[in-house]
């Protein structure tokens, strides 16, 4: 005689597979953008040797931290319900005093969560912020009140002086700001310096930002690995005009890098900018773009700015 399976249990299986396969068909039915969490990035590769670290720390963070928030709250409703006051109950629940099993899993499961935590944050962290002893070129990366300055170290020369940028948020803004050349598949070492206040220096699309204090020089290394137009800013409120400080990173074949290169030489751009000029290469004045700053800056505002 074949025994039969309670009817009960069938239905617990059935059940069981058609959440297998629901779960199955919401996760192949993500996006790109989805999969990394909702961070910047492309489906046709990584933009540097580090996001994919960066990507993948977030993500794991973030659905650890959902399925723990479905299991607390999964069983605050089942308690909810299950230990409900019934209608004929009278006088008082039975009243326990301690729970020694129930308060040690209170206690050791967000411990051994917090060291879970802490050890992919730390192991991580570690590679992202790992410097090679000889990076396959150096650049220095120059904050100031409310622009950048770029050299390249390796070859000597520099971008021109970067002028704040007084369009921001309107059409063709992006074409006048600071840019800087990057060689695809090199390792850059970045040398961050400021000549004010503090500063971060951060390429959106890198995932990754650094800080940028007067009197000190900061340091990291990335091997952008796709070519192609960055947006990037300052990411510490660094004064009344923050919201300029703008620039685009350009990471480009080796060829394309040398012959800028070349370019920037053959303008006479040779040397660096350091770190004691002012905001410009030279003496200017706000005053004299306060036609084209729009309603945001006014005659007081630029007037008191050169004082």
């Amino acid at each position: 005689m074949i025994p039969q399976v309670p009817q009960r249990a069938r239905r617990g299986r059935r059940v069981a597979t058609a959440g297998l396969a629901l779960a199955a068909l919401f996760l192949s039915g993500c996006t790109d953008e989805q999969r990394r969490g909702f961070l910047p990035g492309y489906s046709d590769g990584a933009v540097t040797d580090r996001t994919g670290t960066i990507t993948d720390l977030w993500v794991g963070a973030w659905g650890v931290l959902v399925i723990v928030g479905l299991i607390i709250w999964g069983l605050t409703l089942w308690c909810a319900i299950a230990y409900r006051r019934r209608k004929n109950d009278t006088g008082f629940p039975v009243q326990l005093r301690y729970h020694v099993p129930l308060e040690l899993m209170f206690t050791l499961v967000p411990v051994v969560m917090v060291l879970t935590f802490f050890y992919f944050t730390q192991q991580d962290t570690r590679d992202v912020e790992m410097h090679q002893a000889e990076p396959d070129y150096t650049v220095n990366v120059v904050g100031k009140q409310w622009s950048w300055d770029f050299n390249y170290v390796d070859d000597d020369v520099h971008e021109p002086a970067g002028v704040q940028s007084f369009a921001t948020g309107q059409p063709g803004a992006a074409e006048s700001l600071p840019v800087l050349y990057l060689p695809v598949d090199q390792t850059v070492e970045f040398r961050l310096d400021s000549r004010d206040v503090i500063h971060s220096f951060w390429v959106v699309d890198f995932l990754y930002k650094k800080d940028m204090m007067p009197g000190h020089t900061n340091t990291f290394q990335v091997t952008p690995t796709r070519e192609g137009t960055y947006e990037g800013k300052c990411a510490e409120l660094c004064g009344e005009y923050h919201s300029d400080m703008l620039f685009n990173v350009e990471v480009v074949s080796q060829e394309e890098f040398d012959a800028h290169m070349q370019e920037l030489r053959d303008q006479g751009y040779e040397g660096q900018l350091g770190a004691d000029l002012n905001r410009n290469e030279e003496e200017w004045s706000m005053r004299e773009k306060s036609d084209d700053a729009g309603p945001r800056y006014t005659t007081e505002s630029t007037e008191g700015e050169n004082q």
